[in-house]
């Protein structure tokens, strides 16, 4: 299944106080896996970006006065994640400010069942303990090392391992087949029957057979392990005579 894990990075914390994206990073997985495909676009807010949130990010408002708007980068926005459901931790500040900006240019919203909030599945799984990006990364042992300032493209590929971890572990998104009816079980009545094979005929004579039965006796005697298999030797006294357990062995084995 495609879906796109997705971040941003903004001038602040809410967009009904004029705050704005000013970087979309989304990467592409298939079966949670990456694929390689990616969308990464700094974009120029229109307005200034505060202090506080260069800290965060390290975007400052001369240095994105020269990038696009988010209106001139919609297009392929839409177009890179398509109708694909996106993976996004903490989902409701990152839908907020993207919604916002759709709605600015008269486009639809997306909605929120299109989304899969990372950080209420981690509350789900590990309830009372930290889940922010970070204590993800070092609970799941995810190198987090490059993390020095907040990118919206690293955090996505970031994102995509601790997914990964919060749907089973690395091991359960080995899957690379996008066509899962090519799997499915062959019924009963088609199954091809086949006859099974005569016996195959033994490679011992019945004199063979009657001399391997004679060695036993005289070498390991009635104790023999070898005589359990053989149902004619189980109680050799209520057998007859010696030579009638040996035939009657002897025909047993041919």
């Amino acid at each position: 299944m495609r879906e796109i894990v997705l971040d941003t990075e903004t001038t602040g914390l809410s967009p009904t106080d004029g705050h704005r994206v000013v970087e979309i990073g989304a990467v592409e997985i298939v079966h949670q896996v990456a694929t390689g495909k990616v969308f990464h676009k700094l974009i120029n807010p229109e307005r200034d970006v505060p202090e506080e949130a260069q800290r965060v990010h390290g975007h400052t408002t001369e240095y994105l006065r020269e990038k696009p708007t988010f209106a001139e980068i919609v297009e392929e926005f839409l177009a890179f994640i398509g109708d694909a459901p996106l993976v996004i931790h903490n989902a409701e500040f990152d839908m907020a400010f993207v919604n916002e900006e759709l709605e600015r240019l008269g486009r639809q919203p997306i909605g929120a069942e299109r989304v899969v909030d990372t950080l209420a599945l981690a509350r789900s799984k590990h309830p009372g303990l930290a889940n922010n990006l970070d204590a993800l990364c070092d609970r799941y042992r995810i190198d987090r090392t490059r993390r020095a300032k907040h990118g919206a493209l690293l955090d996505a590929e970031i994102l995509v391992e601790v997914y990964g971890e919060l749907m089973g572990g690395r091991q359960g998104s080995l899957a690379f087949d996008d066509h899962p009816e090519r799997y499915r079980p062959i019924l009963a009545s088609k199954t091809i029957r086949v006859e099974p094979r005569p016996p195959r005929q033994r490679l011992i004579s019945p004199l063979e057979a009657t001399l391997h039965f004679d060695h036993v006796m005289s070498a390991l005697g009635e104790g023999a392990v070898w005589l359990r298999f053989a149902r004619a030797w189980a109680h050799p006294e209520s057998q007859g005579s010696r030579l009638e357990q040996r035939q009657e062995a002897a025909h047993e084995l041919q």
